[in-house]
């Protein structure tokens, strides 16, 4: 069983072109349900069925997992049975008289335009790191890209001059982006008068952020710059690399971007991913008219 989950991996590495992180996710997910199903006895594949993953459910259930980690498993072991049988190694796909976990749809957690000018506003320019660490905030929130698209960021992606970057998101879609004067400005101090203080020995590295140690910046490492500044202006919301992703939409979509135009900057394969950020927009209204209306909370 092992052997054809190793396949499986290098199929999606090679032929499907996967993020590392996507990767992991899978391999993970899998594991998990051949151990679950090594313990119930079923010594191959074509042995599993639907009491089994309907048991390993109700499993991770019990053991109090989350409804997006069940969609999530349940997506990896759907792809992985697919596969299986394009391979022959099974001729049914037990996984089809499952049903997914619903997942409840969440409203993303978005920073107020005085928010996030406060948090942009934080890092001091005239410092060697906080030039960059301006750079970076001003950055992800002008774009909207994710925190991994923003760190694997290189010198050769970004064109100041015309206003643009070009950014590799999920599964190697390219997509070029606009930037805002204010984030080119801040661009232009850090690459010109600072990036070349952080690069220490490695004068040849090609990545546009550069971390403590000389080299590319890591996830790590900005998560903990985000809250750093969040926490010295004092923000109380629970901030991510992501709250600045949801504010950039949120906040595009609020001032009369169209939705086609928002979802092709993120880079969203659906527009109904997209979608979301029209309902920010809507409680925002309905909190504002709650606030404002003299009738409206007799």
């Amino acid at each position: 069983m092992n052997n054809d989950l190793q396949s499986f991996m290098r199929f999606l590495s090679v032929e499907r072109g996967l993020s590392r992180n996507t990767l992991e996710s899978y391999e993970r997910d899998l594991q998990q349900f051949v151990a679950y199903l090594e313990q119930q006895g079923v010594g191959a594949w074509r042995d599993s069925g639907k009491v089994h993953l309907t048991g390993y459910l109700s499993k991770l259930k019990t053991l109090g997992r989350a409804p997006a980690t069940l969609s999530r498993t349940m997506v990896s072991i759907r792809a992985f049975y697919q596969y299986l049988i394009r391979e022959r190694v099974i001729e049914t796909d037990p996984s089809i008289y499952v049903e997914t976990p619903k997942l409840e749809k969440k409203v993303p957690k978005v920073l107020s335009v005085q928010e996030v000018e406060t948090l942009l506003e934080a890092p001091d320019p005239e410092k060697v790191s906080g030039s960059r660490d301006r750079a970076m905030l001003e950055l992800l929130y002008a774009t909207g890209i994710r925190v991994s698209e923003l760190i694997s960021l290189n010198l050769t992606d970004i064109n100041l001059q015309m206003g643009f970057i070009r950014c590799v998101g999920k599964a190697d879609k390219e997509r070029m982006i606009p930037i805002g004067s204010m984030s080119i400005r801040c661009l232009e101090m850090y690459m010109n008068q600072n990036r070349a203080k952080l690069l220490k020995k490695a004068m040849d590295e090609q990545a546009l952020f550069i971390g403590h140690l000389g080299t590319r910046m890591t996830r790590q490492g900005f998560w903990k710059i985000l809250k750093r500044y969040a926490q010295e202006v004092n923000i109380q919301k629970d901030i991510t690399p992501h709250t600045l992703r949801h504010s950039f939409a949120a906040h595009l979509i609020e001032n009369g971007a169209d939705l086609r135009s928002v979802q092709e900057m993120l880079g969203h394969s659906d527009i109904s991913t997209t979608q979301m950020y029209v309902q920010v927009t809507k409680l925002k209204m309905k909190e504002v008219y709650n606030r404002a209306h003299p009738r409206a909370n007799m």
